[in-house]
């Protein structure tokens, strides 16, 4: 398992500016340790601090909670006419000194005003977001924020000059500061880190697509063990993938089913609630371990099925082991000031699902990769290639190495999408 992460000197200086009340924008590539920092600061810091994030799977993987549940906001494009206070956790907001925002490139820019006017109208401030201190974590060079409906590509159109969060107009009067994490701890080829950086700024020319180009390999079929894993793009490329190789195995099927307790919406379960699971069937862990036997996004084969585990052989260091995988646990929560102590902000727990941690993972979508690192993957765009801003630049980055990715398709240029609008912003804040 990985080495405890040493603190760079950037990360020390992040953690000095957060201490210190500044408004934060924690940047950095794929594999800077974004993730581990804030985790470092909640875990480190004094001050009442909630954590928030766009999504109920992007809250989850922070243990904090969602930004509409926090702020009571309903599931629309949002005006101030949406925001009202909430009398019942008035103690909380005032308690409120730090609101840290993970997977800002996913956080719109009306649901960035309606934070700032929320924050004011529930703390009685006129202050930029009731004087409340700002940390913004995230990437906007990966996965955009959603924009679905002809509606709302109209209203931003017409309102905003770009969806990011960027673009709203209460950014207009706090001084945010942008720290640019630069190490990256999870490649070391500067060849292959030259690669991903120029996917990433859409500077790529045609000998650094010809260099990632030598990585096609149209009739690739994995050695059985082999533990690669397919990147797709569409969520029925997974599904069939992951169909059809658990159909192939010989061995009996055994079910494994979730615990509910409290309100967890189905649509947030991160592992099935029927999971099958067969002896053979490739996987991948989804929490890491507490021994770190294995972390987040560990790839193995089971070996054994349990009553309440797994046995799951992993390579670690390019040797084999194996690990038994127990039932674990995910919570919902909410902030909340009805502590013991009423100077704080604490937690309460509305609901808990429990379940094994892993989940079938022959292929997985691009987008559930996000965050999680691979020694070797089978990136597959389909037919028709990229269709979203980050997406290949998040596919080829997951990847430890270069050699360990193959591809389905050769990449052209326009599977390298950036919005110009982010290009620009990062300009303007360097």
């Amino acid at each position: 398992m990985p080495e405890p992460l040493q603190l760079s000197d950037d990360f020390n200086y992040a953690l000095e500016r957060m201490e210190s009340g500044a408004h934060l924008f924690v940047t950095g590539r794929a594999g800077t340790g974004k993730s581990t920092l804030l985790q470092i600061f909640k875990r480190s810091t004094r001050k009442n601090v909630v954590v928030l994030a766009p999504t109920g799977v992007a809250a989850l993987n922070v243990g904090g909670q969602t930004i509409h549940s926090f702020f009571n906001f309903p599931p629309r494009l949002l005006q101030s006419k949406d925001i009202r206070p909430n009398r019942r956790y008035q103690r909380l907001f005032a308690n409120l000194e730090t609101l840290v925002i993970d997977e800002i490139s996913m956080v719109r820019a009306d649901v960035m005003e309606a934070i700032d006017y929320g924050l004011r109208l529930n703390r009685g401030s006129g202050e930029p977001f009731g004087g409340v201190q700002l940390i913004l974590f995230g990437d906007l060079f990966q996965l955009p924020p959603v924009v679905s409906s002809e509606t709302e590509r109209e209203f931003f159109s017409l309102r905003y000059a770009s969806p990011y969060f960027f673009s709203a107009d209460c950014l207009d009067y706090i001084d945010l500061e942008m720290i640019e994490l630069r190490q990256v701890y999870r490649q070391d080829s500067r060849h292959f880190l030259r690669l991903l950086e120029s996917i990433r700024n859409a500077t790529v020319d045609r000998d650094e697509l010809e260099d990632l180009n030598a990585r096609y390999q149209p009739d690739f079929e994995p050695e059985e063990g082999s533990n690669y894993l397919t990147l797709a793009a569409r969520n029925a490329t997974v599904t069939r993938i992951n169909a059809n190789a658990l159909e192939a195995l010989d061995s009996p099927e055994h079910l494994y089913t979730a615990e509910v307790k409290g309100n967890f919406p189905d649509r947030l379960f991160p592992v099935p609630q029927l999971l099958r699971l067969k002896v053979g069937a490739q996987v991948m862990t989804l929490r890491n371990d507490s021994e770190r036997r294995f972390v987040n996004g560990t790839i193995g084969t089971v070996k054994e099925c349990k009553p309440r585990s797994v046995v799951l052989e992993i390579v670690e260091n390019g040797r084999p082991a194996e690990v038994e995988v127990e039932y674990d646990e995910w919570d919902i929560i909410r902030y909340t000031a009805d502590g013991a102590d009423l100077r704080k902000i604490a937690t309460e727990t509305l609901g808990t699902y429990r379940q094994l941690p892993v989940r079938l993972a022959w292929a997985v979508t691009i987008h559930k990769a996000q965050g999680k690192t691979f020694d070797k993957i089978i990136v597959d765009l389909g037919r028709s290639g990229a269709f979203e801003h980050g997406q290949t630049y998040v596919a080829l980055s997951r990847c430890r190495t270069l050699d360990g990715i193959v591809l389905r398709q050769p990449l052209t240029l326009r599977d390298v999408l950036v919005d110009p609008e982010v290009v620009q912003f990062y300009e303007r804040m360097r």
